[in-house]
């Protein structure tokens, strides 16, 4: 049973807790405007970056992963895919372009839904955008190796039903303008999530979706913040409010406000890292900052390949120079050669 029901929400209560999520994401969303005019320039290299980052954690926390070299090439570069990994990493890129390239308003269909798979899918899988043909289950393997079923979605007869009533309800909702929109979106990713429409791709399209009805209702941070890899890093809890508010779902008695307060946690930690990023950049050329910030943020040893990968929006080349630079300030120090050589901040 669909938890995005306008009439019931309308009348739900909402904690003291959630209240404060949403007006902190409110208020922050008020300022964002001035955070993008006060430096423009910080914004093409938090863009590359949330780019970069967002494709690569949203299909890592399904499991599909490249080698390193071969993420910038792939997004940024437009590299031709080798394999079936590269080809979901090139196609998530292009789901995020078609999102952020929409210059009017986009009506959450049945249609968007199966686009964005087949984007996130590489358009090349049998199934890309289409509907689960089979029922299917949510697993996990437990360490003693025995397989455990956490949930069980709905049946694959009744998904085109079940999606069309969910835009439905969504548009409603929207409409009505009784219920916040955060809370909307955020119900809407969580029902979607229970239904899993699709034989595979679910997670990546639901993040696919939530960033697509953030950017609708206003909220800018998913251009320059990747939300996805704020979810990668707070995995376990996601994976664990899923199931936690999943129980009871399909008789209408779940719970929905810890999945309010996750969601809405995520967005107010991209909001505070966008801020920081844009206040604390200083003189240098924004992706030269970026490079900096990464290194002095580091804790204990580090490598040149641990800073490629937390800073995708700068080249290993640049990162280099940067590192020339704080070694210079007497800020780092190098210990070793080659391969096995790493970094540290200095005392």
């Amino acid at each position: 049973m669909l938890t995005l029901d306008p009439s019931r929400l309308a009348i739900a209560t909402i904690p003291i807790g959630s209240g404060w999520f949403l007006g902190a994401c409110m208020e922050a969303r008020g300022k964002q405007d001035l955070w993008v005019k006060q430096k423009p320039e910080v914004l093409s290299a938090l863009r590359e970056q949330a780019m970069i980052q967002s494709t690569e954690s949203s299909n890592r926390i399904e499991g599909v992963t490249v080698q390193a070299n071969r993420l910038r090439p792939l997004v940024l570069g437009g590299a031709k895919p080798r394999d079936r990994s590269e080809e979901e990493l090139a196609g998530y890129r292009r789901a995020l372009d078609w999102i952020f390239g929409r210059k009017g308003r986009v009506s959450i269909t049945p249609e968007v839904i199966r686009r964005l798979h087949s984007f996130a899918q590489g358009g090349h899988s049998g199934d890309a955008g289409e509907w689960k043909q089979r029922d299917n289950e949510i697993a996990e393997i437990l360490p003693n190796g025995e397989r455990r079923i956490r949930f069980v979605p709905s049946a694959a007869r009744d998904t085109p039903k079940v999606i069309a009533t969910l835009c439905q309800r969504y548009q409603e909702a929207c409409d009505e303008e009784r219920i916040p929109p955060l809370l909307i979106v955020a119900t809407f990713v969580f029902d979607l999530l229970c239904i899993h429409p699709f034989r595979d791709g679910n997670g990546r399209v639901s993040r696919l979706i939530t960033t697509l009805l953030l950017k609708e209702h206003g909220f800018e941070v998913v251009r320059y913040i990747s939300l996805e890899r704020l979810v990668e890093e707070r995995k376990d809890e996601y994976y664990s409010v899923l199931g936690t508010c999943s129980d009871g779902w399909h008789v209408g008695k779940n719970e929905i406000v810890p999945w309010w307060n996750y969601f809405l946690g995520v967005l107010r930690s991209g909001y505070r890292e966008f801020e920081r990023q844009v206040e604390t950049t200083g003189a240098r050329p924004a992706k030269s900052e970026v490079a900096r910030r990464t290194v002095l943020e580091q804790a204990g040893r580090f490598t040149l390949a641990d800073l490629v990968q937390q800073a995708p929006a700068a080249s290993p080349q640049l990162i280099k120079k940067v590192l020339a630079e704080l070694k210079r300030e007497g800020k780092i120090r190098l210990t070793g050669r080659g391969r096995g050589a790493w970094w540290e901040l200095a005392n």
